[in-house]
């Protein structure tokens, strides 16, 4: 017996399942383009970067490329550099020459555009451990550039702030991604931001509409980047909460129960001078969404919509079922878990203690959103939600199985529900399609006409 390899061209790079196929297809949606590949290019340090290789009559506006293809694709499919041919290599059987083409890309500078090295001491310590943590060479750290443009996510964030002894939290990486940016804040040129609302992407707009977006279970305010950078442009500025006590790179810090949060978020939103606001709640981050809308309905902040992502309302019952079956498990086994849940890509990566706290945390907020509509199912609400809901859900998510009823019974809690339905993408699609997961919210806001 002979072992041939795969027959798809799915790889690994960074933590992330990568099918090769999916951006080739993208790439080739692209006006102007002809035809297209996409290989992986591997360096001598063993750090893998996906390069696309494309023809067309003249060369593309790269950057025009790049965007096209971070509309549909997540940050991780995006390729680090696009390269021009006239025409691609062939082999002898008119299929394009991947081998040839993967030689090519690794004879290739990734780095693209103007390089600024770093020039402070702490930028450079900062430089050397991103190069650490994303496989990337030191000396392509300039800094101007983004930790998350660059294949960051949040669990090497966390790593990222252990390996440099907590000189910063996730939190403070979430709000200042640039490298001098975050070399500022950790020299005590910038003041630190103690908000729970974190700007993942603003908008060019004075006095534009906001979309505050609550984590599921154990996850965090860069989970939601990937859907943000899909809403550039839209006119929406877009903030991500971050809950207290779930940044495990973070000194300690005590969970909040949800009232507590909700309030802190409410006095962020009216802090901000935010008038209009669309929410998004995924998966147990529902419940904080939903209460956050019911509260500032006695405000003068306008709640546009709902969006309840990848939840359904089920059964008091069932809810409190679910917490005394999680109650029979400890963190560690929790953590175990999820470490094979696309959710928590990387989990696998944290020592046992930190891995822990991030079972600590789902645990938490799983309980929490359990507790909050077991509750409110045992006592529905005089008043229901003025804000019209979305639910929105990926036909592939098994948590949300017959979604085409049971989105209805969210009628408890709101006076006008709606269903959006995504053709794919699991439980956490706003970072596996954040293309459509905007499209979903620009569509039901009424801020795109549907095709």
């Amino acid at each position: 017996m002979e072992f041939l390899g795969r027959r798809d061209s799915q790889l690994k790079i960074r933590g992330f399942r990568i099918e090769l196929g999916e951006i080739e297809n993208t790439l080739l949606r692209v006006p102007g383009v002809r035809d297209g590949a996409v290989v992986v290019a591997e360096r001598a340090d063993q750090s893998k970067h996906l390069v696309a290789f494309y023809s067309s009559p003249q060369p593309l506006d790269v950057d025009a490329v790049r965007d096209r293809l971070a509309e549909a694709l997540p940050e991780y499919m995006v390729p680090t550099a696009f390269v021009w041919r006239e025409s691609l290599p062939l082999t002898a059987n008119s299929k394009i020459d991947k081998k040839t083409l993967t030689r090519l890309a690794g004879e290739l500078d990734v780095v693209e555009g103007n390089y600024d090295a770093p020039r402070t001491p702490t930028e450079q310590r900062l430089a050397a451990a991103w190069a650490k943590v994303l496989s990337v060479p030191p000396d392509q750290i300039g800094r101007l550039d983004h930790f998350f443009d660059l294949g960051g996510t949040s669990l090497s964030a966390v790593k990222l702030a252990v390996n440099l002894d907590r000189v910063f939290s996730l939190k403070d990486l979430t709000g200042n991604p640039v490298l001098a940016d975050l070399a500022a804040l950790v020299d005590g040129r910038s003041e630190r931001r103690a908000e729970l609302l974190q700007s993942i992407s603003e908008s060019d707009g004075s006095q534009a509409r906001a979309l505050v977006c609550f984590p599921y279970a154990g996850g965090n305010a860069v989970n939601f980047r990937p859907m943000a950078q899909a809403l550039r442009d839209s006119g929406l500025a877009v903030y991500a909460v971050e809950l207290p006590g779930h940044d495990v790179a973070a000194t300690s810090e005590s969970f909040a129960p949800l009232a507590q949060l909700v309030d802190r978020v409410i006095a962020e939103i009216s802090g901000r001078g935010l008038k209009e606001v669309l929410l998004w709640g995924h998966s147990s981050g529902a419940a904080l969404a939903v209460e956050t809308a019911k509260r500032l309905q006695q405000t003068e902040t306008n709640v546009r919509r709902v969006f309840l992502g990848a939840q359904l309302l089920g059964t008091a019952p069932d809810r409190r079922a679910a917490v005394a079956e999680l109650g029979e498990r400890s963190n560690g086994e929790i953590s175990a878990r999820l470490s094979a849940d696309s959710g928590y890509t990387e989990l696998g990566e944290l020592d046992a203690e930190r891995a822990e706290h991030v079972g600590a945390a789902y645990r938490h907020d799983y309980v929490s959103a359990n507790r909050y509509f077991a509750d409110v199912l045992d006592n529905p609400p005089s008043e229901r939600l003025a804000a019209p809901v979305t639910v929105v859900v990926a036909a592939d998510d098994a948590a949300t199985a017959g979604f085409h009823v049971r989105h209805q019974d969210w009628e408890l809690l709101a006076q006008d529900v709606e269903l959006h339905e995504l053709a794919d993408g699991g439980h956490y699609f706003p970072r596996t399609r954040p293309a459509e997961a905007a499209q979903a919210v620009l569509l039901s806001a009424g801020m795109l006409v549907s095709p």
